[in-house]
Order: C-alpha cells, then structure tokens, then sequence
C-alpha cells in the first residue's frame, strides 16, 4: 500500500440524506469522475480493483446479476465477512447488492465524452451517518486517483481516521445532515 500522505480529503460536497425511518437513512453520494463508465464499472465490480480503494473486499468479481460473494470489511479490527447475492447488474449503468445490512446501488451515467457521474445509494445508521459519508468520500477520492493513475492506496476504517483532513471531513458531513458525532470528537488537530 502506498502512504496516503499526499492525500488530504477536499470539503464535504455532493451528498445528501433520505430520511426513511428514525434509524436507518439512506446516504446519497454523488461524483462526477473524469473517466468513462466502462472504467468506473470495471473499478466497481472486479475483485482486484476493489481492493484498491473500496471499504470491502469479494471474493467475487461482482459483475453479474445473481453471483453469490463473501464481502470482507476492510481495514476492520476483527474484519466482518457477509454474504451477498448481486441482485442488479446492468452494465455499465447500475450495480445493486447488500453489504451486511446494508442495501448498496450503484448507478453509472456518462458525463460528456469520457466522464461518469457515480451515485451511491447506501442505507446506514442515522448515528454513523456522519462517517460514512466522510469515509465513502474518500473511497471516492481514492478511486479517482487509482483510475487516474496515480493511486495513493486504499485508505479505510481506523487508518482512514488517522490521517490529516479525516475529522475535519466528519464534522463537516455532520454539519451537512445536521447530526451530532457520535463517541469521540469531531475535530483534531486537523490543518
């Protein structure tokens, strides 16, 4: 893994939350990436790039509607292994499965001649809403590094947390949704 040191996530942006129950919301992200879907898609479903900057790793390519996974959490202390079937995949435009309990949707749509918006679908706990979408943030951003190029190596669960811009990002997404941070501060000695 290369050192995330040249790193430093940019501001929140591009998110918002669909309120469903009191306690699971729905986490809608989205990024316009300078690449074509195709590419995006590839990122999104084989096993080998998902390791690269995804939160979880298959044990599958993920690409074809009904293929059974193991979804390893990355990065996890213990790391949490589910089973998922893909439910949807229609390439290069959409891809559906569960994480865990959580529902995931991706959905692929061109951007000019070589660009994709990539939105996330993804339900999570309206206490962790916060840092998910400050984790998934910079999943995005090293996904686009990665297809770019220029990979900074995959950056997720606590060392995601220990590098600067982190908790300066969670307080921002917080602020964003209007909820507090659960557990511990929401700010550090950012820059």
């Amino acid at each position: 893994m290369k050192s995330p040191d040249p790193y430093t996530p940019g501001p929140a942006s591009g998110a918002e939350v669909h309120k469903s129950d009191e306690a699971t919301w729905t986490l809608v992200m989205v990024r316009d990436l300078k690449h074509p879907p195709e590419r995006v898609w590839a990122a999104l479903t084989d096993r080998a790039q998902l390791k690269e900057w995804a939160p979880f790793d298959s044990d599958q390519n993920l690409g074809t509607a009904g293929t059974r996974a193991k979804l390893t959490t990355a990065g996890a202390p213990q790391a949490p292994v589910s089973e998922t079937t893909v439910k949807r995949a229609e390439p290069p435009k959409l891809l559906e499965f569960n994480w865990g309990d959580w529902n995931v949707r991706w959905e692929l749509e061109p951007q000019g001649a070589n660009g994709t918006r990539l939105t996330l679908w993804t339900n999570i706990n309206r206490h962790y809403i916060a840092m998910g979408a400050a984790g998934w943030h910079v999943c995005f951003d090293v996904l686009e590094r990665l297809l770019g190029g220029q990979p900074v190596g995959r950056i997720v669960g606590p060392q995601a947390m220990e590098f600067s811009g982190w908790h300066r990002l969670h307080a921002e997404y917080a602020r964003l949704f209007g909820v507090q941070t659960p557990g511990f501060p929401t700010s550090r000695a950012d820059p």
